[in-house]
């Protein structure tokens, strides 16, 4: 019976977050923790630990790490997590037979720039040349010469939004178990000078979708073993930050280079409509008023799921001061705001400051609430069936204002925090995502 480890190091940074990251933002799992938290839930772990349990495979569980998005990471506090997985992983090393290392590919820290590559390096060094590793890694990951270099394959999410998490973990374990049964994964990355943004990136609608087709197909051969699209997270600014065709070919490095070549080709060929088409935030006022189902208003570049703060106020500044008469509803981390409302109670009227609190770029909302909820901001993102922890939350109403304010960075992907707070968003005229 094969013997396999797994780890987990997971988190998305924007380089432009003036918060820096720490250690406190992490929640580790150790050992049986793994197992036990990622049972039933829409996880890369998850889904690989249903194919090692159907391949009769004994599993060592080592050590995970995971954070919502946020600022670099504090250098310091990345060397305490590095000590941690490498020092859980070490021991274990010479009883196993591989490896599966479930990773984000966009974190980044204060100093070292390619953590995960880091960590890679340090197990390969570790464990030798000739143990396999397989990791996975979101396509919106930087996949860089490092990563590459001490791994022998892995798997990229192939949705956007992300559904199929524990459908990565499934096909990384699948990758694993090929290699341990003779597979020899050659890899082949043809990087593409592009970054790409906007709704023909959603897979399931836009161009972006038919070259991720593409690689499903290419992983229906018998020949290739995994392939991706890879477009980057374009706010962790990092040397190696592009958009990559990946192709994971067994034993056949001419079969990798070419198929990579020709994603990396369709790609480049319709570069152009994967943009967003920008609207200035006065004219989308403007536009707003104008319907009268709801109308979304995407906050992208303020998305705390790419590692940005959340609480950017300017679509809330311009609502306000244009007299949008419409019913508004929108997320915002401001755990100022949170703790005020929590000390005035439920049903109390208040003068907050809204926005800004962690970026001072955003110049603070005044406005008179009234705290019409309370929360502990524990809840399940729908999503992928993960809980959430915001922190103390407070629902404000301000005439047609209805802001949902909590105290912790959790990423405002759907709906989840405002059903959270039995808040319907369909009930409302206009909705304000911060989401890419």
């Amino acid at each position: 019976m094969s013997r396999i480890l797994i780890a987990e190091c997971k988190q998305e940074i924007s380089s432009f977050n003036p918060v820096i990251g720490t250690y406190d933002n992490f929640s580790i799992r150790r050992g049986s923790e793994l197992l036990t938290y990622h049972q039933g839930r829409e996880t890369e772990l998850c889904g690989a630990l249903q194919v090692f349990a159907d391949s009769h495979v004994d599993v060592i569980p080592t050590y995970g790490a995971v954070a919502p998005s946020a600022g670099p990471l504090d250098q310091q506090d990345f060397e305490r997590l590095a000590a941690e997985l490498l020092d859980t992983v070490t021991p274990h090393l010479a009883e196993a037979d591989g490896m599966y290392c479930c990773l984000h590919g966009a974190m980044g820290c204060t100093e070292e720039l390619d953590p995960e590559g880091y960590l890679l390096q340090q197990i390969r060094r570790s464990a030798g040349p000739d143990f396999p590793i397989v990791i996975s890694q979101d396509l919106h990951g930087i996949l860089t010469h490092r990563m590459l270099e001490h791994s022998n394959g892995l798997a990229i999410y192939h949705t956007y939004p992300h559904v199929d998490l524990a459908d990565t973990g499934r096909r990384a374990a699948y990758l694993l178990l090929q290699v341990l049964a003779g597979a020899q994964p050659v890899v082949a990355r043809v990087r593409v000078p592009a970054l790409v943004r906007g709704n023909e990136l959603i897979t399931a609608s836009g161009v972006y979708g038919e070259t991720i087709r593409y690689c499903q197909a290419l992983e229906e051969q018998p020949d290739i073993l995994a392939a991706g699209m890879m477009i980057g997270n374009p706010f962790t600014d990092v040397p190696e930050l592009c958009s990559q065709a990946i192709v994971v070919a067994d034993a056949d490095p001419d079969l990798a280079r070419n198929e990579a070549l020709h994603l990396a080709a369709e790609f480049w060929e319709h570069r152009a409509l994967m943009q967003p088409d920008l609207v200035s935030v006065e004219d989308a006022v403007a536009q707003a008023a104008q319907y009268s189902g709801p109308v979304l208003f995407t906050d992208a570049a303020d998305a705390p799921s790419s590692g940005a703060t959340g609480d950017s106020n300017v679509l809330l500044q311009a609502l306000h001061a244009s007299g949008y008469s419409g019913q508004v509803l929108a997320p915002l981390v401001d755990a100022p705001a949170a703790y005020m409302a929590h000390d005035a109670g439920l049903g109390a009227r208040i003068h907050v400051v809204l926005g800004g609190s962690l970026d001072s770029r955003f110049a603070p909302l005044d406005l008179e609430v009234e705290v019409t909820q309370l929360g502990d901001g524990e809840y399940l993102c729908e999503s992928w069936n993960t809980p959430q922890h915001a922190g103390p939350t407070a629902v404000l109403e301000s005439d047609n204002l209805t802001i949902v304010c909590v105290s912790r960075s959790v990423p405002f992907i759907d709906r989840s925090v405002f059903i959270a707070h039995d808040i319907h968003p369909n009930n409302n005229d206009l909705i304000v995502i911060k989401s890419p």
